[in-house]
């Protein structure tokens, strides 16, 4: 395919993606692989929107588990800024324009979250970095992307992780773990697949909203969705 197969698409990469293999939180020949396909497929004429975890710097309801949980997850909404910046700082150091909005006001550092402001970015060429989640506790970044991919009216959800694809359980731990091509919004329901959470799985549903799970780490992964070829799972 010479042409993109998708014209607007959401980006979730999860925070633990970004993490060096020595569990350094930022591994930056990681997000420099990342950065230079999204510049690739940008000059392409696709318009993106990132939305990034922050995993890689704090898990509140994993590390927080003794705090109150909403504190906890306020504090992995400002670990998302960390992970934004970084990857903007990337982007615009190759030469592309880059956003960061923000659901909680912080200007010094981002623009708000305003829906029609990030369209004409993304219609202006610009990357989109969304960051700290919806802005609400008791909400994943998953449920952000889902939140975002609606709002945008994207033709694709790209889930980058650090597994090359949705399994029926962790490969890491299961050698044979079962991998599925395709699947259905329901079937991950109903059989606890820990992919995305319910709620951003049912947004999507809803909404008719595909997603593309694949590995971040695979080569070229970001530009071979984006053309259509069948990697990962898809989810519809």
């Amino acid at each position: 395919m010479t042409e993109p197969k998708y014209k607007r698409v959401i980006m979730k990469i999860s925070g633990e993606a970004l993490c060096s293999p020595n569990n350094k939180p930022l591994d930056f020949d990681i997000i420099d692989n990342v950065t230079e396909q999204i510049i690739d497929i940008a000059a392409q004429g696709v318009e993106i929107g990132i939305i990034v975890g922050g995993g890689n710097i704090w898990r509140g309801a994993r590390v927080g588990k003794h705090m109150d949980r909403t504190t906890a997850d306020y504090m992995g909404m400002l670990a998302t800024v960390i992970n934004a910046l970084a990857l903007q700082d990337s982007l615009e150091e190759k030469g592309l324009q880059t956003r960061v909005q923000t659901a909680i006001e912080m200007r010094q550092i981002a623009e708000p979250y305003i829906r029609r402001k990030a369209v004409k970015h993304l219609e202006k060429g610009r990357v989109v970095i969304f960051a700290c989640g919806t802005g609400n506790p008791y909400f994943s970044t998953d449920t952000a992307a889902a939140l975002r991919a609606a709002e945008m009216e994207v033709d694709l959800i790209m889930l980058a992780k650090n597994v090359d694809a949705v399994y029926d359980s962790d490969p890491k731990e299961n050698p044979g773990a079962v991998r599925f091509d395709s699947i259905s919004y329901m079937d991950v329901i109903n059989r606890g697949l820990s992919v995305m959470d319910n709620t951003a799985i049912t947004l999507c549903m809803d909404n008719h909203i595909p997603i593309n799970v694949f590995g971040v780490n695979e080569k070229d992964s970001i530009r071979r969705v984006v053309f259509g070829e069948e990697i990962g799972t898809m989810i519809r």
